[in-house]
């Protein structure tokens, strides 16, 4: 933020070439393809409402009229009136539109206690038929506090590659950037630095002291024809080039978080069949996070645009029962979170752009999280099925009783309140879920 200086910019490319408008035109259309859940009291009720108004009607009106032109004899109007009435008591759509979507603000609210936020009811039916979870890697799945743990110069000091790099990244967010800030160690000059540039899924350009510099992977020194030997060290390698001749590579690893084997665990539990990994990684330092957390497909090396792909084919593949969902947190993220039926993102650290384009978010960053939210949404299903067929059943036992004339208004205000308190008491459950 500039509150006093000058700046004075060029403009190199217009903003429909730049990566954020790149990044929004995938959000924009991956959100116009996403599935949303219809919603069942609407089509419930456009048929439910005229059929038991009809019927009443004609419970009051049609056996007396036929009973007056087929035997010519006076029918009891009031006792075919007192029925119909009673019909229409049964019949009030009570139970049903008080206890299902209190239901889901039970289930909403059980989820925000135990630190999910789900951003509306549909979302929670969507997560209640998830069988399949996509997690972006760093940040998701691991804490996303790299450390360098390995220097291997060509032709440099390891305080010169080391330096180097710190001072070419000193201008990012990106947490492997704070990570060769904090290997450093001491303040950075950041004078000596120009004419940084960041290169989306590669690394970044700068100049230092005067000296064109390149930090990144293998993508970008391939962008720069510049031979690259083989990582000495499993990690995440940043290479680096001065002046056009590779300096040499930096080996940094990132640390598993403490839950997110029990929660890869705890998904096949609640009944997920497939998990899947998506990363810009490395293809060896994926599979080796893979493989420690059981997570069964696994794709690197790929840029934001290439993980949009990767979901798409894994929607392709979907039973159409399922759901899939996808966790990440940052804002190449974004189009990956709205583009998968539903998307979930860490809400500690994750990006605005990751949390805004969510249907559910992770407040404390804990992916053993999801685990609870899933066993939330299928409680919440499970209770909004036995309300349902509880208040449907009874009311249509009612509802013949009420048309024979074997219930009286007693039977039919149990069958309307009676029913619509138990369906309420039953909707309150869903608030209270036990630890996992």
């Amino acid at each position: 933020m500039n509150l006093t200086g000058l700046l004075t910019i060029r403009t190199t490319r217009e903003f429909g070439d730049s990566t954020v408008s790149k990044i929004l035109d995938l959000v924009e259309n991956a959100s116009s393809r996403k599935a949303r859940s219809e919603n069942f009291i609407s089509r419930f009720a456009r048929v439910y409402t005229p059929a038991v108004c009809i019927s009443a009607l004609a419970l009051a009106l049609l056996p007396p009229v036929v009973r007056l032109l087929l035997l010519d004899s006076a029918a009891n109007w009031g006792d075919w009136l007192y029925r119909a009435l009673t019909f229409l008591v049964i019949s009030c759509p009570c139970a049903l539109v008080i206890s299902i979507p209190l239901s889901f603000f039970a289930g909403i609210g059980g989820a925000s206690k135990a630190g999910v936020l789900v951003k509306g009811s549909n979302y929670l039916e969507l997560l209640a038929q998830t069988d399949c979870v996509v997690f972006d890697k760093t940040g998701t799945l691991t804490q996303g506090n790299f450390q360098v743990v390995g220097l291997y110069p060509e032709g440099r000091t390891e305080k010169d590659l080391l330096e180097y790099a710190a001072l070419a990244e000193s201008a990012s967010s990106h947490p492997i950037s704070k990570s060769l800030r904090d290997a450093w160690g001491a303040a950075l000059d950041l004078d000596r630095v120009t004419d940084i540039q960041e290169q989306s899924g590669k690394g970044v350009l700068a100049t230092v002291d005067g000296h064109a510099v390149a930090a990144g992977n293998r993508r970008l020194m391939e962008a720069w024809n510049l031979p690259c030997p083989e990582e000495r060290q499993l990690g995440t390698v940043i290479h680096l080039a001065v002046d056009g001749a590779y300096a040499g590579q930096i080996i940094i690893a990132d640390v598993l978080k403490s839950n997110a084997p029990a929660a890869i665990a705890g998904l096949r539990e609640v009944g997920v069949s497939k998990t899947a990994m998506l990363t810009g990684d490395l293809r060896p330092v994926a599979e080796q996070v893979a493989s420690e957390l059981g997570i069964q497909q696994v794709y690197s090396e790929l840029l934001p645009g290439g993980k949009v792909e990767k979901v798409e084919a894994l929607l392709a593949e979907q039973n159409p029962r399922g759901k899939l969902a996808f966790v990440g947190d940052g804002i190449n993220d974004a189009p990956v979170l709205s583009r998968a039926d539903i998307g979930i993102a860490m809400g500690a650290m994750g990006s605005d752009a990751a949390i805004e384009a969510a249907d559910v978010v992770l407040m404390d960053d804990d992916p053993l999280k999801l685990v609870k939210a899933i066993r939330i949404a299928k409680k919440c299903m499970g209770i909004v099925r036995q309300n349902t067929v509880f208040a449907i059943g009874v009311k249509l036992a009612c509802l013949v009783l009420g048309a024979v004339g074997l219930a009286s208004m007693w039977l039919a205000i149990f069958a309307d309140v009676g029913v619509m308190v138990l369906a309420v008491l039953n909707a309150i459950r869903a608030m209270f879920v036990k630890k996992l």
